[in-house]
């Protein structure tokens, strides 16, 4: 229990240091923009980082990759840890530190979201939903495939993305309106809290001796917000200057 609860500790501090440079980040773009978003991008790669690591002692208890929301967060860690390719930069890298702002000036991006109903506010990281299907979906010919899944692992995953996080509903709206794939990106926040909940939520049920002041905070915040409904979608069109 001990390991357990220093894990849950780890992720709390990762998710309080995300906090903090998401909060910070507006202020510190006036002064620096690539240090705001570097320091942002490697927060919640720590987060990543951190939710896999309690994943590695807490799988006994947690059916990981039985929900789309956890399945997904390990797929991008593994994505991300390895980085043998160049998936997984967000919007924010993407536009502002790649020259995305001026290379697509005048088009048009769909921004997906899964939205708390009672309207509480998310923060927002995005990633491009061509990254996650190039790791998973063999039909794409990708380079990037995840090498290390078997196929069954891929196409289960996939499966769970797909069907789990609405993104056939998300790829239907953007063939029907004609959004080119590589313009589309989605939210990972609300799949990040909603993994949280799910994992606090069984762990909590355990007789855990939590001591660290962030992990008594964040343990409590996320078992008692309201659940996430990963078929809730909300869309946001955003045409660049």
């Amino acid at each position: 229990m001990e390991i357990l609860q220093l894990s849950i500790e780890k992720l709390s501090n990762a998710m309080r240091i995300y906090a903090e440079n998401s909060e910070n980040f507006h202020r510190l773009r006036l002064i620096d923009e690539e240090e705001a978003i570097n320091n942002l991008d490697r927060a919640f790669e720590a987060k990543l980082e951190a939710f896999h690591s309690l994943y590695d002692v807490s799988k006994k208890y947690v059916s990981y990759f039985d929900y789309a929301d956890t399945n997904l967060l390990i797929v991008l860690r593994n994505a991300i840890h390895h980085r043998n390719h160049l998936l997984f930069r967000s919007w924010n890298s993407e536009m502002h530190l790649n020259g995305g702002m001026k290379k697509m000036s005048g088009a048009l991006f769909l921004l997906v979201n899964h939205e708390i109903k009672d309207a509480i506010k998310i923060s927002q990281y995005y990633y491009k939903l061509d990254d996650i299907l190039d790791r998973l979906d063999e039909s794409r010919n990708s380079p990037y495939i995840a090498g290390k899944m078997t196929r069954d692992q891929r196409l289960a995953s996939l499966n769970l993305t797909l069907e789990g996080l609405g993104i056939n509903s998300v790829i239907h709206k953007r063939k029907t309106e004609g959004f080119p794939s590589s313009q589309v990106y989605i939210n990972i926040i609300p799949i990040y809290i909603s993994a949280i909940q799910r994992v606090f939520n069984i762990l909590s049920k355990l007789d855990l001796n939590i001591k660290g002041f962030d992990s008594d905070v964040y343990l409590k915040h996320f078992t008692e917000l309201p659940n996430i409904d990963l078929n809730y979608l909300t869309y946001k069109e955003l045409r660049l200057p």
